[in-house]
């Protein structure tokens, strides 16, 4: 029983050292690695939360039959920072629980953009898009890549996300409400950025990786607070437009 345990904990959540704290020594207030659990833990839930943070999203879109408000320049820019993080993470070999969650957000994003595409009429663009993204993709991930432009990638991610969030957030502003952006989504990727800036310092060390997440983390919360503001209002015509309409 007891081999069996640790191969479960070990090495998913706790070092051979840490294992031996715990179990053997009985040291269970050992910073290190009560740290590294807490991070550990942390960085599996954010992975298992994303697996599903954007599919309320891309329900309401197909409940609505409409992408209405949402913006496809912001998802281009939020899939170009997804896709820095993971080719930035596999290219440093950094363990899978600290960027885990960037493989499942980029499936849901880019099907969120074929929707986009599909219910505009424009099914091929969506289907072009798709092909283009992951033939984009397989290069990026494969050793023909230097690692200059991996590093480049992930610096450009905080602009992307900077750019990507304000998009949406002015939308947001000049239509006067949210139009079909999922709430659980929103709050889903705000906390899971929060909890990333602990994981991203722990696991990686790398500072990039974690001012990465501090940005993330502003940005989402920007949106989040939209979406408090203009919980009550529903996705009409604007005052503007009303006004128009007179």
């Amino acid at each position: 029983a007891e081999e069996a345990m640790k191969r479960v904990l070990v090495p998913f959540l706790m070092t051979e050292l840490c294992y031996e704290e715990f179990f053997l020594q009985l040291n269970l207030l050992h910073v290190p690695c009560l740290n590294m659990l807490i991070s550990k833990a942390l960085g599996i839930g954010i992975i298992a939360g994303s697996l599903m943070v954007k599919l309320p999203q891309i329900f309401k879109i197909v409940g609505a039959k409409s992408a209405e408000d949402l913006s496809f320049n912001a998802i281009l820019l939020e899939l170009l920072a997804i896709t820095g993080t993971m080719a930035y993470s596999m290219a440093n070999s950094f363990p899978f629980s600290a960027w885990g969650e960037a493989l499942f957000l980029m499936l849901q994003t880019v099907t969120i953009g074929f929707l986009m595409h599909y219910y505009t009429d424009h099914t091929l663009r969506g289907v072009l898009f798709t092909a283009v993204y992951f033939a984009i993709l397989s290069l990026l991930l494969s050793s023909l890549i230097p690692m200059s432009v991996v590093t480049l990638m992930q610096t450009t991610n905080m602009p992307a996300i900077i750019f990507s969030r304000l998009i949406q957030a002015v939308t947001n502003y000049k239509n006067g409400h949210t139009g079909q952006l999922s709430a659980i989504t929103i709050f889903l990727l705000f906390a899971g950025s929060l909890a990333r800036i602990f994981t991203s310092v722990q696991e990686t060390g790398d500072p990039l990786m974690a001012v990465t997440y501090v940005v993330s983390s502003l940005c989402n919360g920007i949106i989040a607070f939209q979406l408090l503001y203009y919980w009550n209002v529903s996705s009409g015509p604007t005052g503007e437009d009303k006004k128009k309409k007179k």
